[in-house]
């Protein structure tokens, strides 16, 4: 189905990190398809938070891309086969424990004991939204261009960007974004409270470092005790949610609008979604 293992060949990384007075930087490095993400992509975010996570070096995460979009969301090219199952209820259950494999690897980078920065210039949908949502700090450059678009597609929201960002801005906003899969601004996600803030794609990667400088100075170990407090209280609940998530989203995975959903998008093509 897909590979699980932490060994990464120096060829095959999609994410590179590089670590420079105490702050690394993770960089999105597959511009050539706008940052597109995958089942490997979720492998490599796993094994690169490990590396993170242990390195006394780093005291702050500076998370960026390479090219004109952050990440423009799952790879539509991936086939259709990439998880399989000799009935639909074993599709079904293969599709839940492949979420919540994948889930398993979110955690670990969200829950980096360090704080991370995101700068997000370009696209930044679906799971590259969601992805940004795991950051402690956001922002962004004024090209940005935000949007859970999963609906569109006939698949349910699943790496908790939807809970996150009911967190972030209100369950009113979230379900505006996640039931219509509306794209938004940079200004607009500013005033609602998704990103902290908007420069120029020029300074974007320099006001990033600017902020993760500024926390990278200060008593690492206090800095972390600050997050892990706050989180604990913020995301209280989110285990049994995301949990809740795996299940509901391995329903559609397994549904007739999803496949169709899929190649309209990828053709870029209209759908009816039938419901089944």
């Amino acid at each position: 189905m897909f590979r699980t293992s932490p060994v990464v060949a120096e060829d095959e990384w999609q994410l590179d990190l590089a670590v420079e007075d105490n702050i690394a930087v993770l960089t999105l490095n597959h511009p050539d398809k706008l940052n597109a993400w995958s089942w490997e992509s979720t492998r490599q975010l796993g094994a690169r938070a490990d590396q993170i996570r242990f390195d006394e070096r780093v005291r702050c995460v500076v998370l960026r891309a390479e090219g004109r979009a952050f990440c423009a969301g799952i790879d539509l090219g991936m086939p259709e086969d990439r998880v399989t199952g000799r009935s639909p209820a074993e599709k079904a259950r293969n599709y839940y424990e492949g979420i919540r494999w994948a889930h398993e690897r979110f955690k670990v980078f969200a829950e980096l004991p360090q704080p991370v920065v995101a700068a997000v210039q370009g696209y930044c949908l679906g799971f590259g939204f969601e992805l940004v949502l795991m950051a402690d700090i956001r922002i962004c450059a004024e090209d940005a261009i935000f949007a859970l678009p999963e609906a569109q597609v006939g698949v349910s929201i699943d790496a908790g960007g939807d809970l996150r960002l009911a967190h972030e801005v209100g369950a009113g906003w979230a379900k505006l974004l996640a039931y219509t899969g509306r794209r938004i601004d940079a200004r607009t996600a500013e005033r609602i409270g998704i990103v902290q803030q908007v420069t120029s794609t020029g300074d974007l990667t320099q006001e990033a470092m600017t902020i993760a400088r500024e926390i990278a100075a200060n008593a690492p170990l206090a800095v972390q005790s600050i997050k892990r407090t706050i989180d604990s209280f913020t995301y209280r609940g989110m285990t049994e949610a995301m949990r809740f998530a795996a299940m509901s989203a391995s329903i559609e995975f397994v549904s007739d609008d999803m496949p169709a959903g899929y190649a309209a998008k990828a053709a870029k093509k209209p759908i009816v979604f039938e419901g089944k």
